[in-house]
């Protein structure tokens, strides 16, 4: 299986995880979100592990842009539909292995994460 990073080109923290990934010869494929979309099955893994709430983003632009009644009803679902609608919403880099599916980007958790 192919290593998928999944985020958009612009974000500092993907471009971490893409120099990272590059210094260390891991071939990679990259799946911009923003422009290539995200499948709804896909999320629904994600979903399962490592969860919606470790994918919201609520630190971003994005988060601190929606109305406060959607902040405050969120759960599951409408977490679901907010990423499906908004996928830079998501906490950036979502990476996909053999070993699972890591949400952002540290060294130590990227080199942990590629040597298993």
């Amino acid at each position: 299986m192919t290593t998928i990073l999944y985020g958009i080109p612009n974000c500092d923290t993907v471009k971490k995880a893409r120099k990272w990934l590059e210094a260390n010869n891991i071939d990679y494929q990259f799946h911009d979100f923003r422009k290539q979309g995200l499948d709804e099955a896909l999320l629904a893994d994600w979903f399962q592990s490592p969860g919606w709430e470790a994918l919201l983003n609520k630190r971003g632009t994005t988060w601190r842009q929606q109305p406060q009644q959607v902040k405050d009803a969120i759960d599951s679902d409408s977490a679901k539909q907010l990423m499906l609608d908004n996928p830079a919403i998501i906490k950036r880099p979502v990476t996909v292995t053999q070993s699972g599916v890591s949400v952002g980007f540290k060294p130590d958790q990227y080199s942990e994460l590629f040597s298993k």
